[in-house]
């Protein structure tokens, strides 16, 4: 085996060499800042020195399969300490070639190496890559290699920040771009969607934020991987939750479920692994103290700490507090809840625009459906419709001893028409008009139900369930202006 005893290239060169271009003489005498770069470059893109090498490798090898063919055989020596690279091309010593790429004379491999070689022996050539490179090759090369690098980086970002999904994170706000914000951290650029923020929560550029890591998606424009933070998720929640409450991280205290509507309420279940510690208390603080930080930290979104129970009837009547239930059954197949309340409690259950009904909902798995216990309506005094009704009927009223609305309401129609100025028709709508009032409540909460997804009931007190949707209701309302209208005209 012979060594041709050309001088070697170095390796940190490699990549310098590619980038200039192939200018060697701005190179070779560069050693000691050519390893420094290298160590920059495995410092600062993150990029392992093991797969920078096998990077630097694989486009040598490339170049030298392009220049000898497929078939050649090469050896790459590299040595990183250093800055050394040493490329050999290794052929067979023949009488008469039939593949340059693996084959050389004897005549020409004396002619290189100046030793007398016979046929079969084998020649070893060192590959001067400044002279046996030809410019295009190494534009090409230098491609590839930053192409590689760029992937390596995607994939170094992609499999750093997917470790920490489910993470709170912390950075600074530097552009804010139709809503969306894009958030620095580690000098990488995070992205916080509009959707997933509070939205009464206002940002500007160098503001510190807190967000969880939600996921890491592949961008399908460039596969650049693309961070999303939320400050909406629930996991998010129980990331504060854990940071604030020292027993929740320690695992005394467990988070069981959450269940958010974000910047307005929470309600969140949790555990105690040990029977001297009160979980509910626990998360509070003194004097509301933990839970007032993490209040402040999400908008002043209100949170209900409740404890978890493994009896689904138990816990889902906490998940409905402060209203108090009078009974619960459960649907397991359907996964439904039958919620029976008395009147007084319903508003509490359903809560703001259904707010309570809605986290517990999400809370427990179960979709609930509200039984109200109606009582008797207390009376209405008619002297409150006399603008709607008229002075002059409204006197006649008063002489027949029909003081209130249900005095009206019970007083037959035969009866009502033999007083002056009642028709028929007149009736009907003073009927209509007072029967109104009285289901002026039930119908703000049956809107509240529509809106709020979930099924209204009224038990009756002759035991009649009755379910009556915003727009029966609606309905009646408008079929009521008519006939008014009609009337005056």
């Amino acid at each position: 085996m012979s060594y041709n005893a050309v001088p070697v290239c170095r390796l940190a060169a490699a990549s310098l060499f590619l980038i200039t271009g192939g200018h060697w003489a701005q190179i070779l005498s560069m050693n000691p800042v050519i390893v420094e770069s290298f160590a920059d470059m495995v410092r600062e893109k993150g990029i392992d020195r093991d797969i920078l090498m096998s990077v630097i490798e694989e486009t040598f090898a490339m170049m030298v399969r392009k220049k000898y063919g497929l078939e050649a055989k090469f050896d790459i020596v590299m040595n990183m300490d250093k800055g050394d690279i040493e490329l050999y091309l290794e052929k067979t010593v023949v009488e008469k070639i039939e593949d340059p790429s693996t084959q050389i004379t004897v005549e020409e491999a004396f002619k290189k190496s100046g030793e007398e070689l016979e046929p079969g022996d084998e020649y070893v050539e060192v590959i001067n890559t400044g002279r046996d490179f030809g410019r295009r090759l190494i534009i090409t090369a230098k491609q590839n290699l930053n192409q590689k690098i760029r992937e390596i980086e995607k994939d170094n970002l992609f499999n750093e920040y997917n470790g920490l999904v489910g993470d709170v994170l912390v950075g600074e706000v530097y552009q804010i771009r139709q809503g969306d914000l894009f958030i620095l951290h580690n000098r990488r650029e995070l992205l916080l969607p509009k959707s997933e923020q509070i939205q009464r929560e206002r940002w500007r550029k160098g503001d510190t934020i807190r967000a969880l890591c939600k996921e890491v998606r592949r961008s399908t424009v460039n596969s650049t991987p693309v961070v999303v933070l939320s400050r909406t998720d629930p996991r998010f929640l129980a990331k504060l939750m854990e940071a604030e409450v020292p027993e929740i991280f320690d695992g005394f205290i467990t988070i069981k479920a959450v269940a958010r509507e974000p910047g307005e309420r929470a309600k969140v279940a949790v555990e105690s692994n040990d029977e001297r510690i009160d979980p509910v208390g626990a998360c509070v603080g003194m004097k509301g103290v933990r839970i007032h930080s993490i209040v402040r930290e999400l908008a002043n979104e209100s949170i209900d700490v409740i404890p978890w129970s493994d009896e689904p009837d138990t816990f889902l009547a906490r998940a409905l507090s402060p209203a108090k239930l009078i009974s619960v059954e459960l649907d397991e197949a359907s996964k439904t809840a039958t919620v029976l309340v008395s009147d007084d409690q319903v508003s509490l259950a359903i809560g703001k625009q259904g707010q309570n009904v809605r986290l517990a909902s999400k809370l427990t798995g179960y979709q609930i459906n509200l039984v109200k216990e109606a009582r008797d309506e207390e009376d209405i005094e008619l002297i409150e419709f006399r603008d709607e009704i008229g002075l002059d009927l409204y006197t006649e009223l008063i002489r027949a001893r029909i003081d209130t609305a249900k005095e009206f309401l019970n007083t037959p129609e035969e009866a009502l028409m033999q007083l002056p100025g009642l028709t028929a028709e007149r009736i009907a709508q003073i009927r209509s008009l007072l029967e109104r009032e009285f289901q002026q409540a039930d119908q703000a909460l049956e809107d509240v139900a529509e809106k709020a997804g979930f099924k209204l009931t009224t038990l009756r007190p002759d035991g009649r369930e009755t379910t009556e949707s915003a727009e029966a209701t609606a309905e009646a309302q408008r079929s009521e202006e008519k006939d008014a209208h009609a009337e005056a005209k």
